[in-house]
């Protein structure tokens, strides 16, 4: 296998992931926060709880910038922090009911988004598509560690 090849293949893939992801996020979020503060919710709703480092990590933030936008969030009631029972020192983050019930909303229109895209493919294809999302997962994107 053409080794180069393969990963111009995948660097195409994930742009068009991006590109398409743009296209169905899109005009979701609530005008009350913003873009920066509806990825952190985006990204903490997926993987809750997370630590401060874990998000600025993931949003390519420093920590103070994180920590004040973190802080502007649980003053609308968005995410709340709490202490970890075996480390007094760790907190972890997470959704408040409101930023919750926030991101099912968003979640809602991106979904619907979503179905509509693929409203055409084929159940054989779909089922086709849902065995390379596990593939890509398992192999490239959850089960890999960071170089």
């Amino acid at each position: 296998m053409d080794k180069q090849a393969f990963f111009h293949k995948f660097v195409a893939f994930t742009t068009a992931v991006h590109q398409v992801t743009h296209e169905v996020t899109k005009d979701v979020k609530s005008a009350a926060i913003t873009p920066v503060q509806y990825s952190i919710l985006e990204y903490i709703a997926v993987s809750q709880p997370v630590t401060l480092s874990q998000i600025s990590d993931c949003m390519h933030m420093s920590m103070p910038n994180t920590s004040r936008e973190l802080k502007k969030l649980s003053d609308k009631q968005l995410c709340e922090k709490f202490d970890v029972a075996e480390d007094r020192r760790k907190q972890f983050i997470r959704l408040s009911r409101d930023g919750q019930t926030m991101m099912n909303e968003a979640f809602a229109r991106i979904e619907a988004r979503f179905l509509k895209r693929i409203q055409d493919v084929s159940d054989e294809d779909l089922k086709e598509i849902d065995r390379a999302l596990d593939v890509l997962g398992a192999k490239v994107f959850y089960g890999t560690k960071t170089l």
